[in-house]
């Protein structure tokens, strides 16, 4: 009877620490509907813990890109993003905000348009649209902010290099920008051949280069990041994009750390893109 006697007291104690426990900001994971790709796509959401307790409040948006054969879940797993996004809330070195992981297609992995693939236009025609319609988000330009690694860093640069009217600001990390021709990947593999082909036809270099002075200046009113650690493999192109931009007077901020292609780089340059972000919201 006692010891039946002290579970009980346990078990109400542990309930009403976890009761006295302050709210945290919280991964959910999500599928919404597509017409455009003809299939359900998952996406996970990060929301602020202010989300349930001030149910008035309206929020920016960040849409976080995983890279190559990731998935939506990489961020808030691998990344660690709720706990980063946690700690800059609380210290409030970054604004509340709503990150937005989409995935990409985990066994073709692009997120640029192709026959039966038109990835880029279900990410601005469907999923915006859908976040904008069921969460509380301030749906402008001032509140919408894009970031990515790798294969999503290059996305990161190609849709808002496309759409600047719909970013203020855009943050690549580790950016694979281009095709490049590196001994783990196998080109032999006709899904890789065609997604590293896909990237090539997106050529971030390039696009800056030939762009037209009305892109440019259009270009010119998102607020651009570029972080490349000094050992990433993407590192040259990633010097190419820079000089292409200071080629075109596209103002930009630059960051080449110690590091390389890894998730120790990424999860530590969250510590610097949301508050890069949230600078822009607040503005």
């Amino acid at each position: 009877m006692k010891k039946i006697l002290a579970s009980i007291v346990l078990i109400c104690f542990v309930c009403i620490a976890f009761a006295q426990m302050p709210a945290m900001g919280k991964i959910e994971y999500k599928t919404m509907p597509s017409k455009i790709l003809s299939q359900d796509r998952e996406y996970a959401v990060y929301l602020p813990k202010s989300y349930s307790t001030n149910p008035d409040m309206k929020y920016p948006v960040l849409y976080l890109l995983h890279g190559g054969g990731g998935s939506h879940k990489d961020w808030p797993e691998q990344g660690r993003l709720a706990g980063a996004a946690n700690q800059l809330i609380d210290a409030n070195d970054a604004a509340d905000m709503i990150v937005v992981c989409p995935e990409a297609g985990k066994n073709l992995m692009n997120y640029f348009n192709s026959p039966g693939w038109l990835y880029e236009d279900y990410f601005f025609q469907e999923l915006i649209p859908f976040i904008e319609s069921n969460y509380r988000v301030k749906a402008d330009k001032k509140h919408r902010a894009i970031a990515g690694l790798s294969m999503g860093g290059g996305g990161t640069i190609v849709y808002a290099s496309h759409h600047p009217e719909m970013f203020c600001a855009a943050y690549a990390m580790s950016a694979y920008l281009y095709r490049q021709n590196l001994p783990f990947l196998n080109f032999n593999d006709p899904v890789q051949k065609k997604v590293h082909q896909l990237v090539d036809d997106n050529n971030c270099v390039k696009f800056v280069q030939n762009a037209s002075k009305e892109k440019i200046e259009a270009m010119k009113t998102v607020s651009w990041f570029v972080d490349c650690g000094d050992d990433d493999f993407t590192f040259k192109p990633n010097l190419e994009f820079i000089l292409a931009m200071q080629s075109a007077d596209v103002p930009m901020q630059v960051r080449i750390r110690d590091g390389a292609h890894t998730w120790e780089y990424w999860h530590s340059a969250l510590y610097i893109a949301l508050p890069f972000v949230s600078n822009e919201f607040r503005k």
